[in-house]
């Protein structure tokens, strides 16, 4: 397989539609392509399936590790794998492209850069732009091998770019797309879910020869990951529709390879919790839909299998639907399930954004809402930094979005013992 790692400049430069206009491109020409996103976010993945009908998986130095970032780009079965960055290149947790930074990344997977830039209002001032970039990346020990122009004013713009990066012995330019070019619909945590995908085509010109010889060989020896079988037998029952479908793929495979049967149910269709032995209510957006959320039929069985002392994971939008009411932005409250004694309130602005742990147990959180509740509250997780949630019989609720294969053995206790 041969890879390379689509980054940009700053956020907002326009990774995401450079990198689905690349696959369109890649799949135009023939190309087996599958893709991979820098860091913790769960819509930009979904854009890409909607684009090569694969899932797309999540891979960085932080929340996910170096050793399953190797393993997931292992089971691709593919002949080239382009991974959407994270941010700016050199934005990460910490410092200057370092761990949880898209170029940390390049870095340990030894994958070439492709660089976007934004050239909307320059055209000589591209050249030193780059030149810092490539610079900086150098000395990290990463290489930037060519340029994608996002917002291009015309064909000569294009031109005048190119010719400037050539001139002054830059990376070429080995893509870009118009200003005109379709955009992509975003709400408050990023873009909506993908409906359709725009076609590209008409506005991204690409040397599909010159881009795959930019693509490096990967290859990796690194152990499968071990399996604690205590999930075997047993059956968990995932919230999964328009409000509830921020899931990582990688969650959903290691449930399945410990043995766990996955059944899953649509609260925002009203359904009933199938039999199983454990519930995970994922996140989402249930503030989009609280007014269907607020008659869900849903909340009958789930309150008598939480009140059963059967195991729950509630995360995010998956505990805020647990609460008592969900205040949306405007200040309306729309009845929740009631299950557990606290209300949420949508705020204009971010309330929380960070990678968590607990314990080894990596995950993140990202949040405009914020939990009102009495401070007596019991608390599910012994966290440093972060939401410590609520913790009711056997159920654990919080804003936290935890990513299973960096602790197994945590996680496949959560779904059989009590809190």
């Amino acid at each position: 397989m041969n890879i390379a790692l689509l980054a940009g400049t700053h956020s907002g430069c326009g990774k995401t539609s450079v990198t689905l206009a690349l696959l369109q491109a890649m799949r135009q020409a023939g190309l087996d392509v599958a893709s991979f996103k820098t860091g913790p976010d769960f819509l930009d993945p979904l854009w890409h399936q909607a684009v090569t009908g694969r899932a797309s998986y999540n891979l960085d130095t932080q929340m996910v590790g170096l050793e399953d970032s190797l393993r997931q780009l292992q089971k691709a079965n593919a002949d080239y794998a382009l991974i959407e960055g994270v941010m700016g290149l050199f934005d990460g947790r910490t410092g200057v492209g370092e761990e949880g930074s898209s170029l940390d990344l390049a870095r340990v997977l030894d994958a070439p850069v492709l660089l976007v830039v934004d050239v909307g209002g320059m055209s000589g001032s591209v050249v030193p732009l780059v030149q810092g970039f490539c610079a900086a990346a150098k000395e990290k020990g990463v290489t930037i091998a060519g340029i994608v122009a996002n917002r291009v004013g015309s064909s000569y713009h294009a031109e005048l770019i190119g010719n400037f990066l050539a001139e002054y012995g830059q990376p070429p330019l080995i893509a870009w797309l118009e200003k005109n070019a379709p955009v992509l619909a975003e709400r408050h945590l990023g873009l909506v879910l993908p409906e359709s995908v725009p076609d590209f085509s008409t506005a991204f010109h690409v040397d599909v020869d010159l881009l795959k010889t930019l693509f490096t060989a990967f290859s990796a020896d690194t152990s499968t990951l071990p399996v604690t079988g205590l999930l075997q037998g047993k059956t968990i029952a995932i919230s999964r529709d328009a409000a509830c479908c921020f899931i990582y793929p990688a969650n959903l495979d290691w449930l399945r390879e410990e043995g766990a049967e996955l059944v899953f149910f649509s609260p925002l269709a009203g359904e009933a919790v199938p039999e199983c032995d454990a519930v995970w209510l994922v996140g989402g957006y249930p503030e989009v839909y609280a007014e269907t959320l607020s008659q869900s039929a849903t909340w009958v069985s789930l309150r008598e299998f939480i009140e059963a002392d059967k195991p729950v994971l509630a995360e995010c939008g998956g505990m805020m639907v647990l609460g008592q009411a969900l205040i949306d932005i405007d200040g309306k409250a729309w009845t929740m399930a009631g299950i557990l004694p606290f209300s949420v309130r949508m705020q204009p602005r971010l309330v929380s954004l960070g990678y968590r742990e607990l314990a080894g147990l990596r995950g993140h959180e990202f949040h405009y809402s914020e939990r009102i509740a009495d401070e007596s509250l019991l608390t599910c997780f012994d966290l440093e930094r972060g939401d410590k949630g609520v913790a009711y019989k056997n159920l654990r609720a919080a804003y936290i979005h935890w990513y299973f294969p960096s602790q197994p053995a945590t996680v496949a206790q959560w779904f059989l013992k009590p809190c």
